[in-house]
């Protein structure tokens, strides 16, 4: 699963886990249970971090990401705001249909690419 990692890293906390891994000039960051306004921090935390590090290009593995709410959905546009800043952007892979109302509903769908696996976001 890990083949091409430069580094790794992880958080937790009650119901998010939130785990980074480099791979080429893109950071892959896979978010598994809910993204709300308690857990948002562990998603925007390594975010920031990846982008400080220079990784303009961020993947969101959002296969196992069970819920988000508008609070979830902020810190993902202010990454891509920041991404794109850096001459980079912010691409969401694997988004449950749950997930996906939610970009949907909002219009968000329409400022993300959006891709159906994580292995499609890195081709590009």
């Amino acid at each position: 699963m890990d083949r091409g990692t430069v580094g790794s890293a992880s958080a937790h906390r009650g119901r998010l886990l939130v785990e980074v891994r480099k791979q080429g000039s893109s950071a892959v960051v896979t978010a598994v249970g809910e993204l709300d306004h308690h857990t948002a921090e562990l998603l925007r935390e390594p975010l920031d971090g990846c982008l400080d590090e220079g990784f303009a290009r961020l993947v969101v593995d959002c296969s196992e990401l069970e819920f988000c709410d508008s609070t979830g959905l902020n810190v993902l546009l202010g990454a891509r705001l920041k991404a794109e800043a850096a001459g980079g952007g912010v691409h969401l892979a694997g988004m449950r249909p749950v997930v996906a109302r939610v970009f949907e509903i909002t219009g968000a769908d329409a400022v993300f690419t959006v891709h159906d696996t994580v292995a499609a976001a890195l081709v590009e």
